[in-house]
């Protein structure tokens, strides 16, 4: 008889968490052995239970190991052997190709049937990749878009300041006022970040901002990694 796939489950909203465990329970051949509600508990979870595949929303704040890609970033370094499905609303170019860069080859969409969450377990237990219906339309857009492209989304230097203060809160004005710079050129270099970054809204700029980790860090850099327990 085939073993079945240990997944454990993190996200910090409780609908959410436990639409993923129904969901993942309509397949035949899948336990949930864990859940958890933020980086923390996850960690803790990662150490003690065996498990196949980890499904994780991309943002999940209040934990010790932080969410977003730092998280991500942190698990594929601790944990390099354990397939990930993330679950996210967002859907922006440079995010799906860093997710994939960290080495996440499957991601869904929150806003899709739930039931991609244990088609994606399926294909990633298998080392197969997997994009929910919205990830996919996405991503085929990207390549249309980038015309075969496959240029890295680097934002300048002054580019990236303009976005880090203005997710923390302050107006153009202000920054203008803090940077000595003119309304319209930091104006110009948040747009140019944007576009960039393919966002259209300034609530995008926000999620990106917060999974990506612009709003806590000096760089594209995670923080040192918190030691884990011996």
């Amino acid at each position: 008889m085939q073993e079945p796939v240990r997944v454990v489950v993190a996200d910090d909203h409780p609908v959410i968490l436990f639409g993923a465990e129904q969901a993942l329970l309509k397949f035949p051949g899948m336990l949930v052995v864990a859940r958890a509600r933020q980086s923390t508990e996850l960690i803790k979870i990662l150490q003690t239970v065996e498990c196949d595949v980890l499904v994780t929303d991309l943002a999940m704040p209040g934990g010790q190991y932080g969410d977003g890609l730092p998280l991500i970033g942190y698990l594929r370094r601790n944990f390099p052997t354990l397939p990930i499905v993330v679950l996210t609303m967002l859907e922006n170019a440079a995010l799906l190709k860093r997710l994939s860069e960290l080495g996440v080859h499957s991601v869904v969409n929150k806003s899709d049937d739930l039931s991609h969450i244990g088609l994606a377990v399926q294909h990633v237990s298998r080392h197969l990749e997997y994009m929910s219906p919205s990830v996919k339309a996405a991503l085929d857009t990207l390549r249309m878009n980038a015309g075969g492209k496959n240029d890295e989304v680097i934002l300048s230097k002054r580019e990236l300041e303009v976005v880090r203060l203005f997710v923390s809160g302050m107006t153009i004005k202000e920054i203008s006022e803090q940077l000595n710079r003119s309304i319209k050129t930091i104006s110009t270099q948040k747009n140019t970040a944007m576009r960039k970054l393919g966002l259209d809204r300034d609530s995008e700029l926000f999620q990106y901002a917060q999974s990506n980790g612009l709003a806590n860090l000096s760089s594209y850099n995670v923080p040192d990694e918190p030691d884990l327990p011996r």
